[in-house]
Order: structure tokens, then sequence, then C-alpha cells
């Protein structure tokens, strides 16, 4: 088969691999139909995830169909097409029991990270009875390659641990998609106003189109985070970049009471300004996804509340792959969000 396979770092190559194989009773064999790529492979490109070996196919993200299934799996079926999650769980070890799939014993996040992942014809799926959903009847598979990563990481580790409730005042550092996503998934909980920060204009008019009060240059973002709150500072900031500035800017935006909600991959170190936060009551929140809300971000496309169609704004084959990550790692000069690559 062919796969988007991982040399080191800024070396990627698409590259003739043995099909996947059964390993374990509870695999399933999926073959890709739709994949994408996420600023995670940005990052381990970048070379911020050394636990990402040379020669690991990358992507954790898909929609495909189960061409072969394990001894033990009984409630799929070869046949059937299923979305992906980014995140496997066998959901029985003690920290599934806790919803905390990210951690899961002999899961998380695995797929292109330590096993091979989804940027590829075909992969191997752990524990496929709860790290996949069957695609519902009347779901475009497209859009739905959105709720892989990108929709329950910005709902889960940006708008429900910043604790976004009705009347709160919200600010999103970041408009990439995940950003972009904190915005949609947090307007269902009728904040005051959302303000995203983001230093590209194509990026910043697609946040004020998809709902934000207003969206503003890191530079601008203080001030205008002054005037809409008179001085005190916004109850919920979720950071969605992963660099030193964007984090501790977020410190420099949050009001007395609220919450830093740090979504975005961190590769190096950042700045804690406690001698300023120490007695503001600040929460500061940070983690993998655990994916427990896709059930629910599921019920919400299924019902047509949820657009995350509109996140794709380019498409290629997958014979095109490289040209993909040019175009979504150069995501400003594109006018890219995500990329939808069709196997």
């Amino acid at each position: 088969m062919r796969a988007l396979v991982y040399n080191g770092p800024s070396q990627l190559a698409l590259e003739e691999r043995p099909k996947p194989q059964i390993e374990h009773t509870s695999d399933a064999i999926i073959k890709l139909d739709y994949t994408t790529i996420c600023g995670t492979d940005l990052h381990i490109l970048k070379g911020d995830v050394p636990e990402v070996t040379k020669g690991r196919i990358l992507g954790h993200e898909g929609v495909g169909t189960i061409v072969e299934v394990g001894s033990g799996v009984t409630s799929h079926a070869v046949g059937d097409q299923v979305l992906i999650s980014c995140i496997s769980a066998c959901g029985a070890c003690t920290y599934c029991r806790r919803n905390m799939y990210s951690h899961c014993t002999t899961g998380g996040w695995v797929l292109g990270h330590t096993i091979d992942g989804t940027q590829a014809e075909y992969v191997r799926i752990p524990h496929v009875a709860t790290s996949t959903y069957k695609v519902p009847r009347g779901v475009d598979p497209q859009a739905l390659v959105m709720l892989s990563d990108i929709f329950p990481t910005a709902y889960e580790m940006g708008v429900l641990s910043s604790k976004v409730l009705p009347g709160s005042t919200v600010v999103i550092v970041g408009a990439g998609p995940v950003g972009l996503a904190a915005l949609v998934t947090a307007k269902l909980y009728s904040p005051s106003w959302v303000l995203v920060v983001d230093p590209d204009e194509n990026r910043l008019e697609v946040a004020r189109e998809w709902g934000a009060v207003d969206a503003c240059t890191p530079a601008e973002a203080v001030g205008k985070v002054r005037e809409l709150t008179e001085g005190v500072g916004a109850d919920c900031v979720i950071e969605c970049v992963g660099i030193p500035e964007t984090f501790e800017q977020c410190q420099e935006l949050v009001a007395p009471g609220g919450v830093v909600a740090n979504v975005g991959v961190h590769g190096t170190k950042a700045d804690l300004q406690l001698q300023k936060l120490w007695a503001s009551n600040i929460s500061i929140t940070m983690g993998l996804v655990d994916t427990v809300s896709t059930p629910t971000l599921l019920r919400l496309l299924g019902s047509g509340k949820l657009a995350a169609d509109k996140m794709i704004t380019h498409r290629f084959k997958f014979a095109d792959m490289e040209k993909a990550y040019g175009t979504f790692g150069a995501a400003a000069k594109e006018k890219a969000l995500k990329v939808l690559v069709e196997m």
C-alpha cells in the first residue's frame, strides 16, 4: 500500500509499505476513504514530538471502511464505514473507566504517534469497538472527518475546560482549525461575546463571518480585551497555537477568577507569570483530548447544528499528499483551514 512516511524533521515521502495485519483480537483493518492533516502533524514535522520516530506513517484522523476484523470484534463488521477517533481506547482500563481515554493503558494518542497512522491506504485500528463510530445515515462522511480530532479537541480542551457558560466573555487566541472549532462550539453556550486573535487577516475575517464579536491581531489583543471588559479581562481564554508568545499573552487577557485553557501543542517551554497571577484565582488547564464528546458532536452534526463542512477549504487526492502538506503548512498564504484528502 502507499503511505505518507515521516523520515525525520522536514522530511516526508509517499512510500510503498506493507499492508497492516491484525495483531490483537480487538483490532480492525480499515481502508481509508478520507483523511486530513492536523496542526499536530506539522509539529511532528518540525521535530516538536520526539516520540515520533523515523519511518512512522503519520495521521490520526479519517473515515474509512472496515475490511477485516479481529476474532474478538462483535460490534463491527466488514463493510461498515466508520469515523476513526484520534484517541484509541480499550474502554476497560482504570483511565478509560474515568473517561480519560487519552491515557488508556493500551491506547491513547497512538495513531501516527507510536503506531502507524491514517495517512495511508490502510490502517490498523486497535480496540475498534471503542475507538471508532459508525457513520450515521444521512451524514456526509467528508464533514465527519472534522470530528476525528479538531472538534472534540476544541470543545473538550477549550470550551468545556475554560468553563464557557451563558453570558461568559471568551477570547480565543489562534484562528486555525481548532481555534475556529472552539468559536463554533463556544457559541452553543450563548456567551456574551467571543473575540478571536490571530495575525492572519483572512482567518480573522472567517472568525467574524462565523460569529465572533470581533477579531484582531496579537498586537491589538490586550487593548481590545480591556475595551470590551472595562479593564477586567475575559472569563475564558483559550490558547490554540502552541508557542510561548501566545500562552504568555493569554495570561495578560484573563480576568480574576477566569480560566486559561491551553489547547495548543507546545514544543518548548513558556514562562508562567505566577508573581502576577497567584492572587487572582486563575485556573490553567491543559492536556490531550479524551474524545468523550464525540457522540454529542455526532448528534449535533446529524441535526444540522454543527456545520463542520465549512472547515474544509482545500481538497486533494492521496497521490498529492505532499502538496497537501505544503498547502496546509502555508495556511496564511493559501487561505487554508482544513484540507480533505480523498483516498
